[in-house]
């Protein structure tokens, strides 16, 4: 598996745990079992869906440089 594949499939496995740590922050909410520390548990999934997110997204600029240069 090359770099990119890794990468893809990697932002495919974080969107889904962003979404289940969103889902139970949630459902902490609304039983009334929410401490503080469970609303910073999305972040880790977020920053790094940024990241990656962000990298496939400029990666057909920077390639597309380098073949025409």
């Amino acid at each position: 598996m090359n770099w990119n594949a890794f990468l893809r499939q990697s932002h495919r496995w974080l969107s889904l745990v962003f979404t289940l740590t969103v889902i139970a922050n949630f459902a902490a909410i609304f039983m009334g079992l929410a401490v503080e520390w469970l609303y910073y548990l999305p972040l880790p999934p977020l920053f790094l869906l940024m990241f990656t997110g962000l990298y496939m997204f400029f990666r057909p600029y920077f390639s597309r440089r380098r073949t025409a240069g």
